[in-house]
C-alpha cells in the first residue's frame, strides 16, 4: 500500500482488513472501471443513519422535521467537502488524466462523494460499529446546535415536507441523462411524484445537484398549481 493510503488510514484511525476496499474508495469512474460511485451509494445511507443517530443523542429537545433540517445541513455537500479536505482527500485521489488536469481533486462534489465512499467502505469492512465511530470522529470538531434547524432549508428537504404535509408518498429521483465529457459531466436529473402525475427536471454538476435542481423545479410547479 502506498504512502499516502497509509497515512489516510492513520488519519481515519481506521486499518483496512481489505486494503482493495480503501483503493476502491479513492478512485473516480474516469480512473477505472472498478470506481467508488457503489460504495458511495452505500455510504450515504451509513452517514445518514449514523448523523440521525448523533443527533438524537445531542439535540434531545428538538422535534423530528428540525431534526432533519439540521441533519440535511450536517450531510450537504459543502460539509462533507470541507470534511474531505480535512483528510487530505485530495492528495491520493485517484482519477483519470483528464479529470487531474482539469482540477478534479479539488472539485468539492468529487471530494464529498469520495469521503461517502470511504465511510461505506469501513462499513463493508468492520460493519456498522466502525462505521458509526468514524462518522462521529469526522463530525467531533463540527459545531452541532439547535439554531441548525433554522437555516434554509433545500429543495429537497422542502418537497419532503410538502409532500408529508399533504399526506403523500416521496418523489423518486432518476438520472436520465449524464452529459459532457468524463472529466467535465453534468447530470439530467428526472423528479417524480406518481400520485400527481407531476414529473419535472434538473441539471446539475452531480447527481446530488441536479436532484436539488429536479426538486426546486418540482416545488416551484407544485406551488403554482396546487394550493
Amino acid at each position: 500500500m502506498s504512502v499516502g493510503l497509509s497515512g489516510l488510514q492513520a488519519r481515519l484511525q481506521h486499518a483496512f482488513s481489505d486494503p482493495q476496499l480503501l483503493l476502491r474508495a479513492v478512485t473516480h469512474r474516469s480512473f477505472s472501471s472498478d470506481h467508488n460511485e457503489r460504495l458511495e451509494f452505500l455510504g450515504d445511507s451509513v452517514l445518514n443513519l449514523a448523523v440521525a443517530g448523533l443527533l438524537y443523542e445531542r439535540l434531545s429537545s428538538l422535534p423530528e422535521g428540525d431534526l432533519s433540517r439540521v441533519r440535511a445541513n450536517l450531510v450537504k455537500q459543502d460539509t462533507l467537502h470541507r470534511l474531505a479536505e480535512g483528510l487530505e482527500l485530495s492528495e491520493v485521489l485517484r482519477l483519470g488524466e483528464g479529470e487531474a488536469r482539469s482540477g478534479g481533486n479539488k472539485r468539492p462534489s468529487i471530494l464529498a462523494d469520495a469521503l461517502e465512499a470511504l465511510i461505506g467502505a469501513v462499513y463493508l469492512d468492520a460493519g456498522y460499529a466502525a462505521a458509526e465511530a468514524l462518522v462521529h470522529r469526522l463530525f467531533q470538531a463540527v459545531e452541532i446546535n439547535p439554531h441548525m434547524a433554522a437555516t434554509a432549508k433545500d429543495p429537497k428537504t422542502e418537497l419532503q415536507e410538502w409532500l408529508q404535509g399533504r399526506k403523500m408518498k416521496l418523489p423518486t429521483y432518476r438520472v436520465v441523462a449524464t452529459l459532457g465529457a468524463a472529466h467535465k459531466q453534468t447530470f439530467d436529473v428526472e423528479c417524480v411524484i406518481p400520485e400527481l402525475g407531476a414529473t419535472e427536471r434538473g441539471i446539475g454538476g452531480s447527481r446530488r445537484a441536479g436532484e436539488q435542481a429536479a426538486a426546486a423545479a418540482m416545488l416551484l410547479a407544485l406551488k403554482t398549481k396546487v394550493k
